[in-house]
């Protein structure tokens, strides 16, 4: 494994997480607040980590997948670290933890916080909050890639480390062309979503804060009460159509904005997955309105911005969900575990997993009535390998495996038993919100120090979606 190759690529997730902090510094200058230094100073340490190898490190036009492993999981953690710097260098609320926390929950786009008064930070650092939910979102690799040479056969290898499998079902392009459709659809949503939300009355401010936050499915708000704040059914409405869209694979919503066969009304996955989302709506808001909770037009406006929310991990809140019955929150929950599709910057199980699930649940049926037939599992039209298929079910095992262990630690820390188990299965879903402490309008400050830190690993395995850091241990493994 060459270690020049790897610094190389560091360098460039180093610069490119630079531009957003001078930007964020350039805010803070702006507007004459005490985070300016800190900002500006990560910004420079970034800028000569990164600078350094792009200039006296040779480039190489191919790397292994082994390597490539490394840079994917190297340059997650070396982001999330630099990410943290300007928190620490303000102060504040952010201890050594939660300023890890922070960054973490970050680029991650989990959404999670341990802020009490997130209005009380400097612009600047609100701006630095949602500007790594925004890098996290489409993933720092792939912006990478964009900058890479034309010729060079390492935008393969990192794409393949950076994308699953079922991911790309839906991309019948090459590497380039897959990175350029992916930073298209992702820049496209988030301007759209700006203007619009500038228009319903948000300063431009927020609008872009909160268009960052929710294209790429994050949840970081620059107000205390997340959506709540603003309260305005116009606002909430844009937000959430903007929410199902970044929780649809972007290869579909290119296709449909592009005339092409593969596109969101063709596809059974993403009809399936509405038709779940509104089944969950009509349950949700029939409870609050049959409990007595909401008006019947409340009930409906609450309860499909959390569906919609929690489906996409995106995470905002409207309400303080944490006192609605315990019918919502089992729904809730399974929204959690569920999330949304593969190729889009949501996190989580994915619903294409549990979709594919179903499926194969279907042919082991078929099978045992049956024991000489073939069944081919196809979603969107194209067939599954035997493999793929195998893999998703392993995947949906360690998935629940890895919530039921985090649950575990954090009751051994005397979190209670519902917020440690929601507190686990949003964290490794990326999802931002659970339930008891770290409700929809609460935080995550009074968990145990160490208690946040497993959470924050959490987050990274949701990200990473496990194999990754399964895969590289194994190459350490095999190389030691």
């Amino acid at each position: 494994m060459r270690k020049e190759v790897i610094i190389k690529f560091i360098g460039y997730i180093l610069l490119f997480n630079a531009v957003f902090l001078m930007l964020s510094a350039a805010i803070s200058f702006l507007y004459s607040e005490t985070s300016a230094i800190p900002l500006l100073f990560s910004g420079l340490i970034c800028t000569i980590f990164g600078i350094f190898p792009f200039i006296f490190v040779e480039s190489h036009d191919d790397i292994s997948f082994s390597e490539g492993l490394v840079i994917v999981v190297g340059g997650w953690i070396i982001a999330c670290t630099i990410g943290m710097l300007p928190y620490i260098m303000w102060g504040g609320e952010f201890s050594l933890i939660n300023a890890w926390f922070e960054s973490v929950s970050g680029f991650t786009t989990t959404g999670s916080t341990v802020l009490i008064d997130i209005e009380g930070i400097p612009k600047g650092l609100q701006f630095w909050r949602s500007s790594t939910h925004w890098i996290g979102g489409v993933g720092v690799i792939t912006f990478v890639l964009l900058i890479l040479p034309h010729s060079t056969s390492s935008r393969f290898t990192l794409l393949n480390a950076e994308m699953g499998e079922l991911s790309k079902l839906n991309f019948r392009y090459k590497a380039r062309k897959i990175v350029h459709i992916l930073i298209i659809v992702y820049v496209g949503l988030t301007v759209t979503q700006t203007i619009l939300l500038t228009l319903a009355g948000m300063s431009i401010f927020d609008a872009i804060n909160h268009s960052f936050s929710t294209i790429a499915t994050g949840g970081f708000s620059t107000k205390n009460l997340s959506i709540a704040g603003f309260n305005s059914p116009v606002i909430e409405t844009i937000i959430m159509f903007f929410m199902i869209l970044s929780g649809i694979h972007f290869g579909l919503l290119y296709g449909t904005l592009t005339f092409k066969s593969e596109n969101i009304f063709k596809s059974p996955v993403v009809r399936a997955f509405l038709a779940i989302i509104g089944i969950g709506i009509v349950l949700v808001s029939a409870k609050l309105y049959i409990s007595g909770i909401y008006s019947f037009w409340d009930s409906i406006r609450y309860g499909a911005f959390q569906v919609i929310a929690l489906s996409s991990t995106t995470g905002f809140a409207t309400a303080d969900s944490a006192h609605w019955p315990a019918f919502t929150h089992i729904i809730l929950i399974y929204f959690t575990i569920q999330c949304a599709m593969v190729g889009s910057t949501s996190g989580g199980l994915k619903f294409d997993r549990i979709y594919l699930f179903f499926k194969s649940v279907k042919k082991q049926l078929k099978l045992l009535q049956h024991p000489r037939a073939i069944v081919a599992i196809k979603i969107n039209g194209r067939p599954v390998s035997e493999q793929l298929e195998a893999l998703t079910l392993v995947f949906i095992v360690l998935y629940i495996f890895t919530f039921f262990v985090t649950t575990l630690i954090l009751t051994f820390l005397d979190v209670d038993l519902f917020t440690a188990f929601s507190a686990s299965i949003t964290t490794i879903g990326n999802v931002g919100p659970g339930f008891g402490e770290v409700s929809s309008l609460s935080n995550f400050s009074s968990l145990p120090s160490f208690g946040k830190f497993v959470l924050t690993l959490n987050m990274l395995l949701g990200r990473l979606e496990i194999f990754n850091i399964i895969a590289l241990l194994m190459i350490r493994k095999v190389n030691n």
